[in-house]
């Protein structure tokens, strides 16, 4: 079951005005302190303006480093920011991560994603994180029809980022949710049981397999009704929802390893489509980091067409 697709989606043509949000923490004097992300905003922000005609005017960068407090990443600015991104969208317009306990029930592992402002400590209770509902709510709902947002997370649990609803395999296919997953067991369980007389545990067996599959339908069709979008959404993250990004050290410098391979391989080949782009940063990573990269999007893509900015 993939539930309904927004009716009227559009893609983008990104032939119209472009903009560019790049964020990054190093988290300085903290237990946590990252080395390379910085450096991945300065690589990033060459990497828009020589291969995809960004202009420097045109972009907002935050980093722990500077010393004009508008341009700190603290959780005020980042939300100024997300909104400045997606003000006055019309169509072809073209750090560390958490997890926190999901509130309203649209996350199948039970866990909303988050992304950490350099002042998140100063909240009590995980406040100063920013959930994924939140991160949707800003920059994938207001977007029109036709607006293309590309996304890239190389933080830690960014999986589902953005909570966009669709996610492809690295075959292109959309993964639904992962109904049967604890089935193989259940079903050998029941089978025991049966098997040894144990008749009541046999039909409770089964009976834990019905209830998860029924609820993981009801999640899917759930995020799928309440998260689609008109708009033209796109988003790699650097790893699965469960998984952490790497700190890395490529070429003489840290940095972090998706970011890295993201602009490596489209440098090497700028005209890639989204399934092989998909693959290529994955190949890359795959000898040295455990991490698997995402490709999510807002409605359902040909993910054969050529990735664009």
């Amino acid at each position: 079951m993939q539930g309904r697709p927004p009716p009227n989606f559009q893609l983008s043509n990104c032939q119209g005005r472009k903009r560019a949000l790049l964020i990054g923490i190093n988290y300085f004097n903290s237990p946590n302190e990252l080395k390379g992300c910085i450096n991945d905003v300065h690589n990033l922000k060459n990497f828009l303006i020589t291969l995809f005609n960004f202009k420097e005017d045109d972009m907002v960068v935050l980093t722990d480093d500077q010393t004009n407090p508008k341009f700190v990443p603290t959780k005020q600015n980042m939300l100024n920011a997300m909104q400045w991104l997606v003000h006055d969208a019309r169509p072809n317009d073209s750090g560390h991560g958490g997890r926190v306990e999901d509130q309203n029930g649209d996350e199948d592992d039970g866990w909303d994603e988050t992304i950490y402002p350099v002042d998140h400590k100063m909240y009590p209770g995980n406040t100063g994180q920013i959930v994924d509902d939140m991160m949707h709510d800003i920059m994938v709902r207001p977007l029109p029809p036709g607006c293309r947002l590309t996304a890239i997370f190389d933080s830690c649990h960014s999986g589902t980022a953005l909570d966009l609803p669709y996610v492809y395999s690295t075959q292109g296919v959309l993964k639904e949710q992962n109904l049967f997953k604890d089935a193989g067991s259940g079903l050998l369980n029941a089978g025991l049981a049966y098997a040894t007389g144990n008749v009541g545990g046999a039909l409770s067996s089964f009976m834990s397999i019905g209830k998860k599959v029924l609820g993981g339908r009801k999640v899917d069709e759930r995020i799928k009704r309440f998260k689609s979008s008109a708009a033209d959404v796109v988003m790699f993250s650097g790893c699965k929802d469960e998984q952490t990004s790497a700190d890395a050290f490529e070429a003489g410098r840290s940095t972090g390893a998706m970011s890295h391979a993201f602009t490596t391989v489209l440098r090497q080949n700028p005209r890639q489509s989204y399934i092989q782009l998909l693959n290529s940063v994955r190949q890359i990573l795959r000898d040295k980091y455990s991490q698997r990269p995402q490709l999510s999007s807002s409605h359902p893509i040909d993910v054969n067409l050529l990735f664009i900015l």
